[in-house]
Formats: C-alpha cells, structure tokens, sequence
C-alpha cells in the first residue's frame, strides 16, 4: 500500500478550505480572546485578568497592607511566571497604574517609590520600586480561603488561580475602567464608595427602585483628581440610564487678591486624566499664539498639590470671561465617555445600567455569602466531629489510655471499641451532661475523631480543657443553627449583606484618608463662545501691507498719505485704518479667504512680519486685496476668466490656518477682484477695454463655486468691476485725476444683459482698466 503521506490531497497538513472561512474563524478567536481576557473588566470585581493576578501574586507573597515592601519585579516576575504569561513591563505598568492615587480612586497597590505622577512621568525601573497590597486590595481578597469563588488552572495547568475576586465593595463603579476590545470598548469613571454602597442598601431594601431614585445617592462621578462636575442632573440620569453618556468636568479653581485691585487665578485641582505638564504647554501655546489674549502668563507652582497660577492681561478683565474662553479652549475643561460595557458572570459582554451593575453585584455578593456560609458549615461539622471524639476520650479516659499504651494498634482499635453506656462514667461525676449518643446508644469513633485522640497532648489532659471542649461545642452547635438559619432564608441573607456593606462603608468612608466625595458638583451651562472683542482691548491702529507681503499694525489711525520706511526694493500696497479687535479678511489669487486678528499683527516699530508665516498662503498665491471684516456685509467676486458671484462676507471667515476655499479657479485663471457691494448695478470691464452694466440681481448669491459669467471676451480677460447706484451714475477718474460721472441716459449705452460683449469704454476712461 502507498503512504498516503506522499499524496498532497490526502496530507491532513494540506486541506483545503476557503479564505474568508479561515480568516473568519480565526479572527473571532483573537476578537473573543481580546474581549474576555484583556480589554473588558468583570461586573463582579471589576477587575481585568491582569489586575486579579496581580493581586493574587502578591497575596500569595504574603504582602499584607500592615507588613513589608516586595520589589516590584519580584512581583511581575510572579505574575509573569505563575500566572499571566505576558510581557513583564506590561504587568509592572499595570500594577503601576493601581498604585496612582490621581488615577485610581482607591489604589489598590500601596507603592513605595517613584510610580510616576500627574504631570505625566512614567514610573521608576521595577528594580527601583517596592510595593505592597493596599487594604481596599485585600477588601477584594477577603474570602478567598473560605471556598467564596471558584478556581481554574493557570496557563500551564501546575496552579490555580481565582475566576473572580470576592469584591466586599462594587469596585468596577468605585475605581471605574477603561479598555479597547474588538468592535466594543469600555469607560468608566470612578465612584464614591460611600454614595454606591448607600444605593446597593436601598436596593436591597427596594429592590424594583428606579435608576431616578438611585441618583438621589449617586449624584455622579467623583474623580480621584476632583474637579467639579457641571454636567445636568438629566444628562447624569440619562447616561445612567443607557449605560452611555457624557459628563463635563472642570478644574477647581478661585480668584486670589494680590492688592491694589490686582488679582489672579489659582487652579488647585485639574480634570480627571489630563496631564498637568501638557496641560501647562496648551496654556503657554494660547498665550504664545495670542487665541486668548487676555491672558498675560500661566506658573506652575506646584509642589505635591496642584497649584497652577493664570495671570490676566489687565485687571478690568472679567475672571468668568477669561475662565470661560479657557474652558473652551484648553483641558481645564473635559468632556469623560461613559461606556458601561461589562463582561456580565464573565462571559457576556454587555452595555448595563447603572442599576444593572449594582444588581450583578449585590448577586454575586450573595452567591459570596452562601458559599462562605456553607464552607464555614462544613468547618464547623468537622470541628465537632472532632470534639465528640475528644469529649468521649475525656468521659472514657482510662480506657484510652489503655488502648494507647497496650494495642499495638491503637487507632484501630479506638475505632474498633464501643464507647456506650458501659464505658461512660456517671454523670453526676461532671458538671456537665453528655452528649446523648454518647451517653445512650452505642457509638464508634471515626478515622477523623480517632486521628484527633492519638494527636491530643498530655497537658490537654486536665479538666478545664474538658470544660472548654463542651464550652466550645456548645458554641459551634449555635452557630451552625445560625447558618442553617441564613442558609434556608432569603430574608437574612440580605440582612447579611447590609451588614457587611455597613461594615465596608464605615472602613471606606469614616476611617479612610479619601474616604469623602472629592468631585464637587455645580450644574452649570454650556460653555459659551466668547467674542473676540470681549478680550482685546478695543484700540485703533493702522495696518500696512507691502508689496512683498510684510504686514504690521501701526498704533493710532495715522495719515494714510504718510511716507512709511520699507525695507530695500519693497514698497508699500495696502494702507488702512482697523481697531484692535478687527478680523482681517486676505483674499487670495487661489480663491482662497484667509482670516486674520488685527490683534495678533506685529507692532509698527519694524518692517513686520511675512503674512505668510501668519497663514499657510503658498508661494505661488498673491494677494488680491486685504478688507476689515464686518459681519452680514456682501462681497462681489470676480476671477480673471470674468466669472464672478455675490457672496455673504460671514461664509468667508476662515477657523484655521489652511484658509477658506471660496472661488474656484483652475489652470492659468486666477481670483482677480473683491469688492464690498453697493447700489443695484454691477459695471465690468475688460482687458479689450469694453465695459458692460448689467443689473446686480442677475448675479447669483453663493458660498462657494466658480460663479458665472460676468462679460463675454473672445480674448484677454477682465481687468476690473465694481458695483454702484445707476441712479447716482458710475464713476471713475480721468487720467487728469479728476472725477467722471456718467448718468443716464447717456450710460444706457453700455446697459446690457450680463454675459454680453460690452462696449468700447468711453473717452476719457482711465488707461489702466480700473475705476479706481
């Protein structure tokens, strides 16, 4: 027989199957993987795989919040080996981030060292640092030993390792959560222990109570950095109530008087999140940049708190106003996700409520107590078994002795013995009455009770250790009546956990340094756009435009005739009178608009600065003409080729650098001409010095585009065009200087419909094409 082997079809190393089906399966592997190993926490303990080893590793390393300090690449060299078999340094920037107090709002790893701060800075090397569990750690611990959750095999199958923490307080809402998976992600912000345990208690006691009622003790989030929360109680309650939302969070900040009515701003406290250091450079860019000029300088002046200074430009300045462009402007305000995506009983991922979440756990906390209780059941069964053995010995201590000393084989033989009536001594000789078995039916010890006996030291053989072994069954026979009581009702259970909630709020709250809410909450508005002019100073100055596009800003409006210095083979183009809070409107030869503050031009004293360094104009791009921008006031444009159209001077305002494209020009036409509208006629004319009036409505009114045609050529192009009242007659200046009115009738002669040829210009009209 052939080997199959040789035979390509028949290789099991070979088969076929399609692409998409390959790739398909494979994926959702790795999607499935990423969602329930690695990027979604546990609405249980609302910790991720990597945070619950690294907690069980380091209470396997005995790292107890009152004992000593580990280093920490001890303790990810654990996690790593035993159970998370991943990179090290990712395991130590996990264990890092539950040590940052301005991350995690109760940190669950009590670092010793350098772990990195809210300026931005990384944590120390793991061989530098040390660390140690922190006592909401092992709040989540607490039961483990005590059979509370159940256990699977690690990586490699040599050891086990928990599914599921026990979790005495909601740590998923308390310390909030964040992750990207595949398709899903989640963000959580942190919560107030005591405002969540106070909702899980009124769940208890109503558990039908509404998500609206529930805010009533949940107002909001409380970041570990505090900020005030300025979202609406509506919003709040929405975002809760679908599981997604957004809340508004500001700095914390108050006027400081420095005397003679001078004052500035101290930020003490900055959003959840954002990096002080960046947050200082924003600052500094804005000052730099002039977008908020009103303010003067920003210090750093902290030292372990936040204290970051903001000085006005002038003391007349409004703080509110100043603060408000601030907040629209820079990360002194935010805006945190929320995304309660949650693996539900660690399997499903699922978008949840803010009821939703507390229910999972006061569920899981329940199963916690049943397990607890039924594991301590089973110790308590064992311990008095053992004390029964005990107390026979004790009632039949002769006869133990006996066997001990003389059976070679005295375990079997205890067991072998019937310790009824006959070897029990009166009871009138005790104190106490023994236990009815013992003291009626015949009995025989158990390999458990037997085992007890043959371990029991000489020096137990006295009577008050007797009494204290009936003192001690007695106890347990009434606490095993207590959980057998607890276990059959419903009712107790929840009472149970109430009290350990209690006992958990109290330990979280009252005996724990941030214990109280630290996110203020002030319903506020929106933020406003501030204008321009509510910051700037209103002063008048005199801009300047060379020839070469030097642009500076002269104080005072001075006399536009006045002969102003140039640098060498420059000269000056455009000259006008502007105030400080102006926005300058640059037309440009590629149709482009490009806006400009009057505020942010260099002052008079050089030659200024290229306005192409102020926008990105290309090299290629001249300037058409520069107008001080005035709200709702139209613009004509024209473009070389003689297409124009009417355009609202506010569609023009550039927001960026890049400008605004408005004409459309291709190939060798360029944007010729903008110019204010007045009047209800419009007068072009040509390079072959034809001119044409038309009527003003026949141009069309848009925001952008090539437009239409103004005027006919069968070669060259437009030179110019303006707008005008034909009742008042159009305009220009002759060659002599001096100014021309044509009126009608006699400028019907050039009245046609738009588009036309035109005729040739009157005599007289200027020899530049212009009517200006």
């Amino acid at each position: 027989m052939d080997d199959l082997s040789d035979d390509p079809n028949m290789n099991p190393r070979n088969l076929a199957e399609p692409l998409r089906r390959a790739i398909g399966e494979r994926y959702l592997t790795y999607a499935l993987s990423t969602i329930m190993n690695r990027a979604l926490p546990d609405a249980r303990d609302g910790l991720k795989p990597v945070h619950r080893r690294i907690l069980f590793a380091m209470r396997e390393l005995r790292l107890a919040s009152n004992g000593g300090f580990r280093k920490s690449a001890k303790i990810s060299g654990d996690v790593m080996g035993n159970y998370h078999p991943h990179g090290d340094a990712a395991i130590y920037d996990a264990m890092a981030r539950l040590a940052q107090d301005f991350v995690i709002r109760y940190p669950l790893v009590d670092g010793q060292g350098n772990f990195g701060n809210i300026d931005g800075d990384n944590p120390a090397a793991s061989r530098y640092t040390e660390a140690r569990m922190s006592s909401a750690a092992e709040a989540l611990l607490e039961g483990l030993n005590e059979n509370a959750v159940d256990f699977r095999a690690n990586y490699d199958g040599t050891l086990e390792e928990p599914v599921v923490l026990p979790a005495s307080f909601p740590n998923l809402l308390a310390n909030g959560s964040s992750g990207i998976a595949v398709g899903m992600a989640t963000n959580i912000p942190p919560h107030n222990i005591g405002e969540l345990i106070d909702a899980c208690l009124q769940m208890i006691k109503r558990p039908g109570i509404e998500d609206d009622t529930l805010v009533n003790y949940i107002p909001g989030p409380d970041f570990p950095t505090g900020g005030v929360l300025v979202e609406g109680r509506d919003q709040i309650l929405q975002a809760y109530r679908t599981g997604r939302g957004a809340f508004r969070l500001r700095c914390k900040w108050h006027i400081e008087e420095l005397g003679r009515g001078t004052w500035q701003i101290v930020v003490t406290e900055i959003p959840y999140q954002v990096q002080k250091s960046k947050l200082v450079e924003r600052l500094a860019e804005l000052i730099q940049t002039k977008k908020v000029p009103i303010l003067a300088d920003i210090r750093d002046e902290s030292a372990e708190d936040v204290r970051m200074i903001l000085e006005p430009r002038s003391k007349n300045i409004d703080p509110d106003v100043m603060m408000q462009t601030l907040f629209r402007n820079s990360d002194l305000e935010i805006r945190f996700s929320l995304n309660m995506n949650v693996l539900i009983d660690g399997v499903t991922p699922k978008v949840c409520s803010l009821k939703e979440v507390l229910r999972a756990f006061l569920d899981f906390r329940r199963e916690v107590l049943v397990r607890r209780s039924r594991h301590r059941m089973e110790k308590i069964d064992h311990r008095l078994e053992v004390l029964e053995g005990l107390i026979v010995a004790f009632l039949n201590l002769d006869r133990v002795i006996d066997i001990i000393r003389y059976d070679e084989n005295p375990k079997a033989a205890l067991m072998r013995e019937d310790w009824g009536k006959d070897h029990v001594r009166a009871t009138n000789e005790r104190d106490y009455v023994s236990p009815p078995r013992v003291a009626e039916d015949a009995m025989s010890l158990t390999e458990v009770q037997a085992d007890a006996i043959l371990n029991m030291r000489l020096r137990s053989l006295r009577r008050l250790e007797e009494m204290e072994l009936v003192a001690e069954r007695d106890r347990l026979m009434e606490e095993r009546a207590g959980i057998e009581d607890l276990l059959a009702s419903e009712e107790l259970q929840w009472s149970g956990i109430s009290d350990e909630l209690k006992a958990t709020k109290k330990a979280f709250t009252k005996d724990h340094p941030r214990g109280q809410r630290l996110t203020l909450i002030d319903e506020a508005g929106e933020v406003e756009e501030v204008p321009l002019e509510a910051m700037i100073e209103r002063e008048p100055v005199t801009v300047v435009c060379s020839e070469r596009g030097w642009i500076r800003a002269m104080t005072g409006h001075i006399d536009l005739g006045r002969e102003l210095k140039f640098k060498d083979g420059d000269g000056p183009r455009f000259t006008f009178h502007a105030e400080t809070t102006d926005k300058l409107l640059v037309f440009a030869s590629n149709g482009r608009f490009y806006t400009v503050s009057a505020s942010n031009l260099p002052g008079g004293r050089g030659m200024g600065e290229p306005l192409r360094l102020m926008v990105d104009l290309p090299n290629e791009a001249e300037i058409v003409d520069i107008l001080v921008h005035k709200p709702g006031r139209k613009l004509l444009l024209a473009s070389s080729a003689g297409d124009g159209f009417i355009v609202t001077e506010d569609e023009v305002v550039a927001q960026t650098r890049a400008g605004k494209q408005v004409l459309t020009v291709r190939g060798d036409v360029r944007a010729a001409l903008v110019k204010p509208t007045s009047g209800d006629s419009v007068a072009v004319v040509g390079q072959n010095r034809k001119l044409l009036v038309f009527d003003l409505d026949e141009l069309p009114e848009m925001a952008k585009g090539k437009g239409v045609r103004l005027q006919r050529y069968k070669d060259g192009g437009m030179s110019d065009a303006t707008t005008f009242l034909r009742e008042a007659g159009l305009t220009w200046k002759d060659p002599a200087g001096r100014v021309r009115t044509v009126q009608s009738p006699e400028l019907d002669e050039w009245v046609a419909k738009r588009a036309t040829a035109g005729r040739m210009a009157p005599r007289g009209f200027p020899r530049d094409n212009t009517f200006t």
